[in-house]
């Protein structure tokens, strides 16, 4: 074997290896990186080097801005308004708490960005909720983890943030735009398949509908909702970037929480920040050894490798598509999210752009099927916060998640097989031009 091909096992079997041991991803990304780095002869400062440049990025401070408003949003007092306006509107359905949590999980997902802080957040409020009223504590369990992957897709999600930054030259604005769709598909599919089971489970309704009652709430609620339509009209409109939309999120943010809605203290807001900062220190390391490890995989020309690799075994556009889909839900089950945007994109895109997918098309693609590993075992961080919540041991949920994955699939073989439901608002809204 030569040079490159030793140095590529030596960086993909060490990185997977690490990760088979249990080892935190930011040290699996930086370990197997330093010893293909040595391997080949290339100086050890040249790694430092590009890890600061890696962080040293303008865009990139979108993240931690997008991370502080969203723990201000959920800490304020949103959660509980935008639970009544959910209310408001859906909870006269047949099963109408669970309808309740998916679109409460829309409008918060919207804000915080993050599927782990929507479960935490309205599960603590609504699965107790929901058993007290009936419901199987697995189901009610299941619907907030499925439903709070919206939120990954609904902008703004720094996720997508992170993407565009891996992906280079891929407007956020488009990318955002391109969400909004995914996103509420996944949440009818969800709400289709809620009630087909509240039905036949005879799951109760909720208050008649009142005109009276939704004006009320919505008015209630609407000083948060802003931060969604700030952020979000601001980068398409191009106003401002998406880092400068951030940073009025969280300024508005404060204004919401503090002088509002009154209900987050200068107590609870150091803690808020050091959250936060935990989050966002876990984010730039990853980021930081992921921009080595993307390097090298350039370097080695990893990403040629894998494009005739897979056009290797077939030159079919649906079926390319569909291995893509399933590498992506492999990752999704043993590595972490933000580690698989920053590792697998700069591998996987060029096979997607190679048999014409638009790159906004394919982070729609990315985002949805790693927000399904989310709540897949081994890793899956909403699954673990969602058992955590509930007190229903993992084991059992994995059991009665099948069918929402079947469901959650679905959506994503939708979007994934017909773009125009991906592209059509981000090409009416923020055409590219000259296409």
């Amino acid at each position: 074997m030569d040079t490159n091909t030793i140095a590529v096992f030596i960086l993909v079997g060490t990185f997977f290896a690490m990760i088979i041991c249990r080892f935190p991803i930011a040290f699996a990304i930086g370990i197997s990186s330093i010893l293909t780095t040595a391997y080949l002869g290339l100086p050890l400062m040249q790694v430092a080097q590009i890890m600061v440049k890696g962080v040293n990025v303008f865009s990139l401070m979108a993240v931690p801005f997008f991370i502080i408003a969203g723990e201000l949003m959920g800490a304020g007092g949103i959660s509980k308004r935008l639970i009544s306006l959910s209310d408001a509107i859906v909870g006269w359905i047949r099963g109408g708490l669970a309808m309740v949590n998916i679109v409460a999980s829309m409008f918060f997902g919207g804000i915080s960005g993050s599927s782990t802080a929507d479960t935490a957040s309205l599960g603590t409020i609504l699965i107790p909720m929901m058993k007290d009223q009936g419901y199987d504590e697995e189901f009610a369990t299941n619907v907030t983890m499925t439903s709070s992957v919206q939120g990954l897709l609904i902008p703004p999600s720094h996720n997508m943030v992170m993407y565009a930054m891996v992906a280079g030259s891929v407007s956020v604005g488009r990318l955002f735009l391109a969400g909004f769709v995914p996103g509420i598909l996944l949440g009818i599919a969800l709400m289709i398949y809620s009630y087909i089971l509240a039905v036949k489970r005879h799951y109760p309704k909720g208050d008649p509908f009142s005109i009276k009652r939704l004006i009320t709430t919505m008015a209630d609620s609407v000083w948060g909702l802003m931060t969604v339509i700030i952020v979000v009209l601001g980068v398409v409109t191009g106003i401002v970037t998406a880092t400068e939309s951030a940073a009025i999120a969280v300024v508005w943010a404060i204004i919401v929480s503090f002088f509002i809605y009154r209900e987050l203290t200068l107590k609870e807001m150091w803690k808020l920040m050091e959250r936060s900062l935990s989050t966002l220190a876990i984010v730039l390391i990853l980021i930081s050894t992921s921009t080595v490890f993307g390097w090298l995989l350039t370097y080695l020309k990893m990403p040629e490798m894998v494009v005739n690799a897979i056009l290797g075994l077939t030159d079919n556009k649906y079926a390319i598509m569909f291995i893509l889909n399933v590498i992506m839900l492999v990752l999704g089950t043993i590595m972490d999210m933000s580690a698989i945007i920053l590792v697998a994109t700069p591998i996987l895109l060029p096979v997607a752009t190679s048999i014409g997918i638009d790159p906004v098309h394919f982070g729609a693609i990315m985002i949805l099927n790693l927000g399904i590993g989310l709540i897949t075992p081994p890793v899956g961080g909403t699954l673990f916060v969602g058992s955590a919540v509930s007190g229903v041991p993992i084991e059992r949920l994995v059991k009665t998640l099948l069918p929402f994955f079947a469901v959650m699939i679905a959506v994503l073989l939708l979007i994934t097989y017909v773009p125009g439901l991906v592209m059509w608002l981000p090409n009416l809204m923020m055409p590219v031009i000259g296409s």
